[in-house]
């Protein structure tokens, strides 16, 4: 089954908005997204979701133990933070005149891709 492609792309910023690291009032969590699986619709950004993994020792990591690192988190509980206005909104997206598609801010009518 196709999947609907992903309105976040890696580079983005993004606010959390559900989920154990969600923002309140005063204290957002922000986080660069540092990658994204459009089939699982699922996002790494980094500082957020921090899981444990215990890892053995090998050839590609020298000290063996636990390792701490960003885990994925679905993109519905994300939302992306327009750079022009500086403010969480949901994304829209227009064809310009050279055919090409662009993601546009809801709030400020900006584009957000450059």
């Amino acid at each position: 089954m196709p999947t609907k492609p992903l309105s976040i792309k890696s580079d983005d910023e993004v606010l959390v908005m559900a989920g154990k690291d969600r923002s309140f009032a005063d204290n957002q969590r922000r986080g660069r997204v540092i990658g994204v699986f459009p089939k699982e619709q699922r996002v790494l950004v980094d500082g957020i979701n921090i899981m444990k993994r215990a890892v053995r020792q090998s050839q590609k990591v020298r000290q063996g133990g636990i390792v701490e690192g960003p885990g994925p988190i679905h993109v519905s509980n994300v939302m992306l933070i327009c750079p022009n206005c500086d403010q969480p909104t949901r994304v829209g997206h227009r064809r310009r005149e050279d055919g090409t598609k662009v993601r546009v801010c809801k709030k400020c009518h900006q584009d957000i891709d450059e």
